[in-house]
């Protein structure tokens, strides 16, 4: 099972809010997940990230994979090299 780390889009219409959850790769992007491990605002100034440092690297020693866009968010809050 490829387990990746990506965003699941939630919010109305033209004001999204992401979480961060850990997925089979083959389940569609806001279907079913196995963890959620935090949240992504990019409508907030400046955009407003919370992620769990602790779960984050865990599922990452374990395989799972984080797509571009949660490894940048991952990187800025020095939870990543």
């Amino acid at each position: 099972m490829a387990v990746k780390i990506r965003l699941k889009r939630m919010g109305a219409k033209k004001a999204p809010f992401y979480r961060v959850v850990v997925a089979d790769s083959r389940s569609p992007r806001d279907g079913r997940f196995i963890e959620q491990i935090g949240y992504y605002d990019p409508m907030k100034e400046p955009a407003e990230v919370s992620i769990d440092a602790e779960k984050a690297t865990q599922w990452i020693k374990n395989g799972a994979q984080p797509t571009e866009t949660v490894r940048d968010l991952l990187k800025k809050q020095n939870i990543i090299g």
